[in-house]
């Protein structure tokens, strides 16, 4: 507000600012930068996304080699190659659900174990090498349920886990949180699978892959409240 003041010249008249004025102007300046940070951040942490999801182990010797189901081709070439190079002398190909309907209907339903089966060969991995699980499963969590059931009951203790690079870290988390250390897993990812980290934003594919694992990941944490769906 504008006062006198006493050693102003005549005429000459001051303008004191009120404690709400200068906050006003405070806010006027910080709102705007503080919100150009947190769109900054935001961008930061949405480009980041894709790679923070992938998270491998080294590779090192264990007792067998498992292929999850999806990305045929991919995850079963990658596991004949892990395999080639020594790193453990079977392989193990977990079985997905099938579809109910195609039974009642008396149809015979070819599963993508069979595929994963026929693509080790093709790469050539011995038959007597591989090994269907004999549950089937309709998500991941059951996936890990029966390697680490199939794994004690073999008295098995180390499995390299062979995914997608994106799913590395859910299957990395589930497992700790399902299993624990004993038996434990070498979770590595299929580069054959095309997951671009870095621009996973840039096709469908890899932002549905982003999205359903950020939401998978986000069930395991708050404990699984969220249940699969059965056919």
């Amino acid at each position: 507000m504008p006062l006198p003041r006493d050693n102003a010249m005549p005429g000459e008249i001051i303008t004191v600012k009120t404690r709400a004025e200068s906050r006003r102007e405070y806010l006027q300046v910080i709102l705007p930068v503080t919100a150009l940070v947190l769109l900054a951040a935001a961008i930061v942490v949405f480009r980041g996304a894709g790679r923070w999801l992938v998270h491998e182990d080294p590779l090192r010797q264990a007792d067998v080699i498992v292929v999850l189901s999806g990305s045929m081709p991919a995850r079963a070439e990658e596991a004949a190659r892990i395999l080639q190079a020594g790193y453990a002398p079977d392989v193990w190909v977990t079985r997905p659900e099938s579809p109910s309907e195609l039974s009642q209907m008396g149809i015979q339903y070819v599963g993508e174990e069979e595929y994963s089966r026929q693509v080790l060969i093709h790469e050539g991995v011995q038959q007597a090498a591989i090994r269907v699980l004999p549950d089937p499963s309709i998500d991941t969590e059951q996936e890990i349920d029966e390697i680490s059931l199939q794994m004690r009951l073999e008295d098995l203790h180390t499995a390299i886990v062979v995914t997608s690079p994106e799913h590395t870290r859910r299957v990395k988390t589930l497992w700790s949180k399902l299993v624990g250390k004993d038996p434990a897993i070498i979770v590595r990812g299929a580069p054959q699978d095309g997951f671009d980290a870095d621009r996973w934003w840039s096709n469908t594919r890899d932002a549905f892959s982003v999205v359903r694992e950020m939401m998978g990941l986000t069930n395991a944490w708050f404990g699984l409240p969220v249940r699969p769906h059965s056919s």
